[in-house]
């Protein structure tokens, strides 16, 4: 290939439809990447990963649940093949060309119309790279433009050799901006990523091409990868001499189940560092505009799991005590079973009148507040329709950022 002879230009597709044929791991890393450049997104595939599910299920993404068909194409701008069959994503490429709409063939560069080079953003920057067929050395190109961006200057190092061993990264709360630059240089050196759905899906589109994507991705009454298989699965690519990331959303050690993964490769041998990440229990509120404490409202913070009701027979909480506090509760994991949490803490003493954030999807382009009280939130989370994942904000720090909506709070004066 010769890319001196491409013509690279930033595509507008906001409100602008773009379909993808396939559901696999290619189709995985490059549909989050045109979700954030506003397309309006059609998946035609059979079967899709559990993370592209999600993004159905949640509305983001249309999906098809069959094959490609040619008339898949009218009305698109743009297309990306993205199947395990040659001869179906030459079908995609030879419809596309018919009605001369640009198609990103992932087995056959060659045969594509359009390339996808490594992409990267900073101070307001966009950097895209063609290598030449080289994905390793296009991203490598980028993240020393990038590193240069953010640093002033503009330095030609060459990329760390690759260790095997694992590395576990807290991504952050989702927006791919607040992944530190440790983790994401982490990401951009490995072999093998292991990703949650939580984990900052835009990055996985930077991913070099040859980086194997592991999807473990947990849906909500859904789909999910089984602790121990994920355990099995960082230590025996460990083990084979690749550098493995374990890419999770918020910080590993916060209810990420972590340290099991840390555990597991000390045992077997394996060298295991951390990169921690910005928690979601903290991060989200920040985001939203509410103060997980402050001076005269609050003085303690506790962070709690939901995942289990109050009165389950293996929850570890003291929800009486949990109630009898009067700082900043923040509830994590916590949707499906607010009502009975809510029961619990008026049944503990809390005030009803206490008042309560809903923050959903926070950082993510689908971030929604809802404000409610104590004694109605059982009602609010089902009236107003609050899906995970959610960061549950309890206690005064909610009024401190709405007091309009909370004037009977008595909160002191600045």
């Amino acid at each position: 290939m010769d890319d001196d002879r491409s013509y690279v230009a930033g595509l507008r597709l906001e409100g602008r439809r773009v379909v993808v044929a396939g559901g696999g791991h290619v189709a995985q890393r490059r549909v989050p990447q045109l979700i954030a450049a506003g397309a309006d997104v059609v998946v035609v595939s059979p079967e899709v990963t559990p993370a592209l599910e999600g993004l159905a299920t949640g509305g983001e993404v249309t999906w098809e649940r069959r094959t490609f068909v040619e008339a898949d194409l009218d009305g698109a701008w743009y297309a990306v093949a993205a199947t395990d069959d040659p001869d179906a994503n030459a079908a995609v490429s030879a419809a596309a060309e018919a009605r001369r709409v640009f198609c990103n063939r992932a087995d056959d560069a060659t045969a594509a119309t359009s390339w996808t080079p490594a992409v990267g953003r900073a101070g307001g920057v966009t950097v895209a790279v063609l290598g030449g067929g080289d994905p390793r050395r296009s991203v490598a190109v980028r993240d020393e433009v990038l590193d240069g961006l953010r640093e002033g200057t503009l330095p030609a190092g060459r990329r760390r050799h690759r260790t095997p061993g694992v590395t576990l990264v807290g991504g952050g709360p989702g927006d791919p901006q607040l992944i530190s630059l440790a983790g994401r240089r982490a990401l951009m050196e490995a072999d093998v990523v292991v990703a949650d759905r939580l984990a900052p899906r835009e990055l996985l589109g930077e991913l070099p091409s040859d980086v194997e994507l592991v999807d473990v991705a947990k849906l909500p009454r859904g789909r999910s990868a089984q602790q121990v298989e994920i355990n099995r699965i960082i230590v025996e690519r460990a083990l084979a001499g690749q550098r493995v990331v374990r890419f999770k959303g918020g910080d590993s050690f916060v209810f990420g189940r972590g340290y099991e993964e840390v555990l597991a490769c000390r045992a077997a041998g394996v060298p295991v560092t951390v990169v921690p990440g910005l928690t979601s229990p903290i991060a989200v509120p920040a985001i939203a505009g509410i103060p997980v404490t402050h001076r005269g409202v609050a003085h303690e913070l506790v962070v709690v799991s939901g995942h289990l009701p109050p009165g389950h027979e293996r929850s570890l909480t003291d929800w009486d005590a949990v109630a009898r506090l009067g700082g900043t509760l923040l509830l994590m994991m916590a949707v499906e079973h607010a009502p009975q949490i809510a029961a619990a803490l008026l049944a503990g003493g809390r005030d009803p009148a206490t008042p309560v954030a809903f923050v959903s999807d926070g950082t993510m382009p689908g971030e929604r507040v809802v404000l409610s009280r104590l004694a109605e939130m059982a009602h609010d989370v089902e009236a107003q329709g609050v899906r995970p994942p959610a960061v549950i904000v309890v206690g005064d720090v909610v009024a401190v950022a709405h007091p309009e909506r909370y004037p009977d709070r008595d909160l002191p004066d600045e």
